[in-house]
């Protein structure tokens, strides 16, 4: 049954402020331009108990130039493009992206890690091995590797290869990860010898079962970033991170009967089940045509769901299949996870190509009211070169010490950060690693480095470490420490 503006409208009015905290935790609010400096300069030993015991306090630098980290965390390297190997004996491959874990064998934990790798292989040092029978397209550079960690010891595998711009995704209550194609790149174009821009499983506990890759059509082809499966209706969520115009969120609805499971949805025809894009709309029934109009935390906006016309995108790219009031739009809709009943969703900035600018947005989707509220808002960080201001949210997680860790994706220094339930933020770590390679085309120089983005933030199954990666050139960290319940503040 569709949520009419009407019926939210009516149920507004009647709740009041109520509907503005929809969801299942409180606002994390970032106030505009405060973005959380005070947290990071002022919550050491000496004032923990002044600030609520917001957050681990200052960020120490590391000898070793790679992770800053709080006093009583470490950190350890689990894989290094071009100096670690995989089982195989090639070099792991780079640009690490998305990443989820798993509970593995005799006390392993399994990580299935994206490489966001887009067009020819030729243009990439370390591309994803085409390993026999693991492979989509073979002109691709991009794919999975699952990582195994126990005691200690590593090893990597890949779990599929040739596909292109793997970048985010999401793992499933059955065991798997989704692996997304943020590309549209069709046969033909990049060097491509099949068209991209899907949804792929991985099993990282089964090789047999990712032999023969097989896209998930029914999710759509457009630049997928990330997905959240809704457990008990079994909808995916799914997110695009595109311009031009700008992406969308969409929902897919299995078919009758259809059960989710290992392996189950690559056998699913590729029109199976309802793909649909988001519209949103006010407390006063007025539609909503981008995100980024809301400028306040815990505002609240009812959804509804339009029909995907052609969601292979065979002549028309999916959201330019939409005119101006039929979808709600939202500038760099990246990361997306499932917890608490629903999922949080990141809109990483907004510019020019927006109604109104931000440098990041976390919403929070409750199925069960059909409401989207904002819970984090970033203003537009003013000196992304100073160290304490977060900007650029990308993937995110749920901690299971309360609230959300983050992801950043910005301009200037990188964090990984947290956002307790009541709106503090807090600095988990910095990349101190300069990008070198890269520096001159990236914009930066010796007297202004830039940094590459964190990526892939998921907790162990046991919760006691923290993955992370740096994207360029390709690490993944092991980060460990004192953790703690995050009060509200």
């Amino acid at each position: 049954m569709s949520l009419t503006r009407r019926d939210f409208a009516r149920k507004s009015a009647i709740t009041g402020a109520g509907v503005a905290l929809a969801g299942s935790v409180g606002a994390l609010a970032t106030a505009p331009n405060a973005l959380a400096s005070t947290d990071t300069e002022s919550v050491g030993e000496d004032s923990a108990t002044a600030h609520g015991g917001v957050g681990y306090g200052p960020l120490l630098p590391d000898p070793d130039g790679i992770l800053a980290l709080p006093a009583g965390f470490t950190y350890e390297i689990i894989t290094y493009s071009g100096k670690t190997k995989l089982e195989s004996g090639e070099f792991t491959p780079s640009n690490h992206d998305g990443t989820a874990t798993f509970d593995g064998p005799r006390g392993a934990t399994l990580l299935v890690n994206n490489h966001e790798l887009k067009g020819p292989r030729a243009d990439w040092k370390y591309p994803v091995p085409l390993t026999e029978g693991l492979v989509y397209d073979p002109a691709a550079s991009g794919g999975c590797t699952v990582v195994e960690v126990r005691h200690g010891k590593v090893a990597e595998w890949v779990g599929i290869a040739g596909t292109s711009t793997n970048c985010a995704g999401g793992h499933t209550p059955w065991g798997t990860w989704l692996t997304c194609e943020e590309t549209e790149d069709k046969a033909g174009q990049s060097g491509m010898t099949k068209d991209h821009g899907y949804v792929f499983e991985v099993d990282p506990a089964d090789h047999r079962a990712n032999r023969d890759p097989k896209p998930i059509k029914a999710l759509g082809r457009y630049a997928h970033e990330a997905v959240a499966v809704d457990p008990k209706r079994g909808h995916l969520l799914l997110t695009e991170d595109a311009a031009g115009p700008n992406g969308l969120l969409y929902r897919w609805t299995p078919p009758k009967g259809f059960c989710h499971g290992r392996g189950k949805l690559r056998t699913l025809a590729d029109d199976a089940g309802a793909l649909q894009a988001f519209k949103c709309f006010d407390s006063g029934g007025q539609f909503v045509d981008d995100l980024s109009r809301a400028t306040k935390i815990g505002t609240v906006y009812g959804v509804d769901w339009v029909d995907v016309p052609d969601r292979d995108a065979k002549t028309t790219s999916v959201r330019k299949q939409f005119t101006d009031g039929e979808v709600t739009r939202a500038r760099k809709l990246e990361g997306m996870w499932w917890g608490d009943g629903g999922a949080y969703i990141v809109s990483s900035y907004a510019r020019a190509e927006s109604p109104a600018q931000h440098d990041g947005q976390v919403w929070f989707y409750d199925p069960k009211r059909r409401t989207l509220t904002l819970k984090v808002l970033l203003g537009v960080n003013p000196d992304p070169a100073k160290d304490g201001a977060f900007d650029g949210p990308d993937n995110i997680t749920v901690s299971p010490y309360g609230g959300l860790v983050i992801a950043e994706d910005g301009e200037g220094v990188q964090h990984l950060f947290g956002a307790t339930d009541s709106g503090r933020t807090y600095p988990i770590a910095r990349n101190d690693l300069a990008i070198t390679s890269a520096a001159t085309a990236a914009g930066g120089t010796p007297d202004k480095p830039e940094y590459s983005e964190f990526t892939g933030a998921t907790f162990s199954p046991d919760g006691k470490t923290l993955f992370a990666n740096i994207q360029d050139p390709g690490i993944m960290l092991a980060i460990t420490g004192p953790w703690k319940r995050q009060r509200r503040g």
